[in-house]
Order: C-alpha cells, then structure tokens, then sequence
C-alpha cells in the first residue's frame, strides 16, 4: 500500500498547491480507513496536522481557512523559528565560520561541518534548529554542498583545526573592542602589457579585442605584485601594486601605506593590530625579514603587531582570497592590463552589493631580493610567542 500511495503522489505532486495537497492526502487517507493517516505519512512525509487539517475540510466542505481565492488566511501558517528567533542567522553564521572554505575566484561558500551537527549546536545555544531549518537558512546565506575537488595544497597539519578556532576566537576578541583585523596576501603576479586576460566581456560582434599571440613579459613595463590588505570588519581594502620583488620588505611596506592611508583613519585610537597571513612567502611564519621589518612598524606606530599565520596548506582559506581578490580578478576579466594606470583604476573601482570598497596605490620601489637576517638580529626583536602554536602566533611589541 505505501508503495502505491507513493507513486501516485510522485505523480500528481509537481501539479498540486499546499490546499490542494492536503486535501489530495485527506481523500487518500479516507479511502484507506483504519491507519489512513500514518500510511499516507509515511509514503508521502505530510505532516499528521496538514492530513488532518485537509478531513476536516473535506468534512466540511468550507472551513474558516479556507476561501475560494486563497489557499489559507492572509498572514496564515506558523512563523518559522529562524523568523521568531531574531539572533538565529547570526548565531548559525558564527558557527560555521571558523569551517568555511572558499574557492578564492567565487564568492560562493560551503560549510565542512553537517546539518544535523550544525542544527545540535545551534539546539545547545537554546535555539530551536532542525537540520531541514539550517538547511534553508544556509542556502539563504549564500552556502550549498558541494563535491571534492583536487585543490590541496599540502598534507593536513593535525593542529589545523584548532589554529583556525584560535584565529577566529582572536578576531572575535579584538573586533568586540574596536581594534583593528586585516587579512594579508599577495595576488598573483600580472603581467603588464598587452596580453590575454582570462575572461570575457560584451563588444560589438566581431571585434574581440586583439592582444598579444605570447604571454613572454615585457622587460620594460615587468609584471605587477598587488599586495592586499583586507579590513574583515569593514569590508574595505588596499592595493599596494609593486612593481619589483614580493618580499617581507614589500610586504610590511604595503602594511604601513595601509595603516598610514587608510587604518589610522578610521582607528586613530587603536593600540594593537591583529594580522592574519598565509605560512609561507614573503609574511611567512619561518621569515626572518618578515618579522624584522615588522618591529620597525611597531615602533614606528607604537602599535601591539599581533599576527597568526594558516596552517600548512590551508591558504585558500584566507578571507582576502574571496572577499576581494575574488572581486578583482572578476571586474578585470576580458581586460588586457596594459599599463600600470590601468592596473590601479580596475582595482580601485571594483565594488559589490555587499559594500566593498578598495584604494589602490603604485609602489615603484625597488626591493632587493636575498637579504639576510643574522642571529643577532632575530633576537632584538621585542617579541612573545603565544603558548599555543608560538611559530605560527605571536605579538611584537614597539621598542622605545
């Protein structure tokens, strides 16, 4: 029997309307007799009220909800519990954040963690969950499943989990006293001139616009290193477009335009400075220079430089990665990044509906590749090695 019910509703659903549903099952159930409602139920998974609500308007014929116009009262049907409960998105989105991944050219997002775990959580908080609420309340959120794919980095380090609860517990920590967090990385390197850029963009039929048949670099215009800055509060960026080598001087230089251009602005009364950056290359957690030149910052600031790096193989899920990268790489998409200028305005004008904003500025200083830091020198820095993971967190503090 419950078989039968099954391909009859498999059959007629796509066709029906929330009353005429009910009234479908009701009919269904009434035909059975004895243990109509719970075979119905099961074949088809109604509700028992929405069942019974439809034989009482068979019953009836006219109920008080039911008018030849509407399917139900106007304002009918029981509020969702993410609607009751006003802090319910906030608090699922705090959940999920410390497991989100991203891939850095999407905005779309995914979460590791299940639904049923994920509706436990938010039930221990005295929020009313069920996974098929989480479920809905995520897809909303911009979050859907999605496959595996071969993008991994390098090997999982078995501390990685709880590096990324200590980051975003940190943020936390700091976001709720008003000092600032930026996210750090370097883009990927461009070439300047007249080459292909991946990507397309509408032009009068035909006319595609030509560039060069090679991708070898122009010795004269080089390749362009944007180095990033992003304000994970605000939802604000910078751009310091080097032409010369990426390295830990460039890196904290383009730091220090940040905080000078735009960071001091906005928290003249900040007293620390909490930086989240990749493990390796020029902010990597093993490089000497990085850390030097960040003791010269918090001197030169007077600012507590607090920084945590992610774990091995873990970069993608830096947030500059798609929260701004992402949105460059879509707004110069099709674009031939011909010079220097035109590097700069594409950057500063990419925007979203969510608010981002980016400054961009050329840095045409030459910085010198290969710099040693001796022994003596590492040790004058004025720095305290957080007690969990010290070579991936830890505070420099200015000098007098």
């Amino acid at each position: 029997m419950i078989r039968i019910i099954q391909e009859k509703f498999g059959l007629v659903n796509s066709y029906l309307n929330e009353r005429s549903r009910r009234i479908w099952a009701a009919a269904e159930a009434k035909m059975i007799g004895k243990g109509g409602k719970s075979i119905v139920h099961k074949s088809t998974n109604l509700d028992f009220k929405t069942i019974q609500q439809g034989l009482l308007e068979l019953e009836k014929k006219e109920t008080e909800l039911v008018t030849i116009n509407r399917i139900r009262k106007e304002g009918g049907g029981r509020k969702k519990n993410a609607e009751k409960d006003s802090s319910f998105r906030s608090e699922l989105e705090k959940i999920v954040d410390p497991a989100t991944v991203g891939d850095p050219e999407r905005p779309l997002k995914w979460t590791s963690k299940s639904l049923r775990n994920l509706a436990k959580e938010l039930n221990q908080q005295h929020h009313k969950a069920s996974h098929s609420l989480v479920r809905r309340e995520l897809q909303g959120m911009g979050f859907s499943l999605q496959a595996n794919k071969k993008t991994k980095e390098g090997s999982d380090h078995p501390d990685r989990d709880e590096q990324f609860n200590f980051i975003n517990s940190k943020v936390e920590e700091f976001l709720e006293v008003g000092e600032p967090v930026i996210s750090v990385d370097t883009k990927k390197k461009e070439n300047i001139g007249n080459y292909k850029n991946n990507g397309e963009e509408y032009c009068p039929k035909k006319t595609p616009v030509e560039v060069n048949g090679h991708d070898f670099p122009n010795k004269e215009l080089g390749k362009a290193a944007p180095y990033g800055i992003y304000e994970i509060d605000r939802n604000k960026g910078w751009v310091n477009v080097g032409i010369s080598s990426d390295t830990a001087q460039f890196a904290v230089e383009s730091i220090r335009k940040w905080w000078h251009g735009m960071g001091k602005q906005v928290r003249p009364k900040a007293t620390k400075l909490y930086i989240n950056a990749d493990g390796g290359g020029s902010n990597g957690s093993r490089n000497r220079l990085w850390k030097v030149e960040l003791q010269k910052l918090a001197t030169e600031t007077g600012l507590e430089i607090h920084v945590s790096h992610f774990p091995p193989g873990t970069s993608k899920w830096n947030k500059i990665e798609h929260r701004m990268f992402s949105f460059i790489s879509k707004n110069w998409r099709g674009k031939p990044l011909l010079d220097r200028a035109t590097i700069i305005n594409l950057i500063s004008n990419t925007t979203t509906e969510n608010g981002l904003k980016i400054k961009a500025c050329l840095d045409d200083n030459v910085y010198e590749k290969g710099i040693k830091i001796s022994d003596e020198e590492l040790d004058s820095i004025s720095i305290k090695l957080e007690d969990f993971h010290g070579n991936w967190n830890y505070v420099i503090f200015p000098k007098n």
